[in-house]
């Protein structure tokens, strides 16, 4: 895992401000998701944040409809770690439900399609993420912060040789 460099790290302390967060929160996705379609899913605009950007495609909880959510991933080998942070939002974000309850997904990486099988992480396993995605990103921190009713889950996406749904 590459740690950020002093300028993604600048950018990223204007990010966790929450007047910036509240306004990002909501077009960040459409932004990035603009230039995943530009560039056939291999760049996006948060890219420059030094940020590993993926898609990830799930099956609705409720619904049973797919959907795509762009995600900030701690890559750790073949494994992916996604954050629930929702940018500290009160809720935990809707791909997480769609997790919970349809572990199987579709994860899009550099314009390459790979499936995946979903599990929330736990414990120390849980920490040593964690401590992952808050030395990409030190606005988890804050977003933990602004979500203190709530345990920011951590969803562990492994290979789906052996998914379980």
């Amino acid at each position: 895992m590459k740690k950020p460099n002093f300028i993604q790290r600048l950018l990223h302390r204007f990010f966790m401000l929450k007047p910036v967060t509240a306004f990002f929160a909501a077009r960040t996705h459409i932004m990035d998701g603009f230039i995943l379609r530009l560039t056939k899913g291999r760049h996006s605009l948060s890219e420059i944040l030094g940020w590993n950007i993926v898609q990830v495609v799930t099956t609705g909880a409720r619904t049973g409809a797919k959907h795509t959510s762009i995600l900030v991933a701690v890559m750790d080998g073949e494994k992916i770690a996604l954050i629930g942070s929702n940018f500290g939002r009160q809720h935990n974000p809707g791909w997480y439900y769609n997790l919970k309850k349809h572990p199987r997904c579709e994860v899009w990486l550099n314009g390459v399609p790979r499936s995946y099988c979903a599990r929330e992480t736990e414990g120390g396993e849980r920490e040593v993420y964690w401590r992952k995605a808050v030395a990409l990103y030190a606005g988890y921190q804050k977003y933990e912060q602004r979500a203190a009713h709530r345990r920011i889950p951590v969803m562990l996406l492994e290979p789906a040789n052996n998914c379980q749904d």
